[in-house]
Parts: C-alpha cells; sequence; structure tokens
C-alpha cells in the first residue's frame, strides 16, 4: 500500500509563499512507462478541485487556470517528493491541499489511485 504525506501547510498573508511536499512511501507504478502526481484542494461544502498535476518521469506539467503563474509544481525523485511552490498567495486559495498518484497525469481526480491525507493552507486577507 503506498502511503502519502503531505507537509508544509499553514497560515500566511496574501501576497506571501509556501511550499508543500508530499513524500510518497515507495515508488508507484514503477513498471509504467510513466505516471502522473498531482495536487488537489477541497474546501468544505466544495468539490475537490484540481490544482497542478506532473509526469513523474517526463516531467510535464498542467496547471489550473487560477493557479497559472503562481503556482509551480515540481518533484525530486532521488528523494520520491512531490512539491507545490505556491507564491503570490490569494484568501481564495485557502483549502485543504491534497496530493495523489495515479497511472496517467490528468486533471481529473477519478484518475487518481492513491491520496494523501491533506495539508491546510490557509491565507489571511
Amino acid at each position: 500500500q503506498v502511503q502519502l504525506v503531505e507537509s508544509g501547510g499553514g497560515l500566511v498573508q496574501a501576497g506571501g509563499s509556501l511550499r508543500l511536499s508530499c513524500v510518497a512511501s515507495k515508488r508507484t507504478f514503477s513498471d509504467y512507462r510513466d505516471y502522473g502526481m498531482g495536487w488537489f484542494r477541497q474546501v468544505p461544502g466544495k468539490e475537490r478541485e484540481f490544482v497542478a498535476a506532473i509526469w513523474w518521469r517526463g516531467g510535464s506539467t498542467v496547471y489550473a487556470d487560477s493557479v497559472k503563474g503562481r503556482f509551480t509544481i515540481s518533484r525530486d525523485s532521488a528523494r520520491n517528493t512531490l512539491y507545490l511552490q505556491m507564491n503570490s498567495l490569494k484568501p481564495e486559495d485557502t483549502a485543504r491541499y491534497f496530493c495523489a498518484t495515479g497511472p496517467i497525469m490528468t486533471r481529473n481526480n477519478n484518475n487518481y489511485n492513491y491520496w494523501g491525507q491533506g495539508t491546510q493552507v490557509t491565507v489571511s486577507s
């Protein structure tokens, strides 16, 4: 069973930055040519929202329009760790952020098989 553990959340003022990390307990889908990892976020009472995703080996990325130019997804293969650098944070970025992994890189959360427990990000105005 793969475990994903997020960290790095917290309280920050608008305009500030945070970097989220997601450590995987083991390499997932290692037999696949490539696989995807993504960040999603959720506010209570709302659906989980796509933020960013990356092909683990190839490195191609995709972002939600709402975060494009402000957030950067990256990975460190040696550490088996996924990152989300968040700059110019806005109050509307406040949510619980989850990392996930699946056989493809996609915006669709239904295509991700494993999820972390999430880390809370709160942006004050």
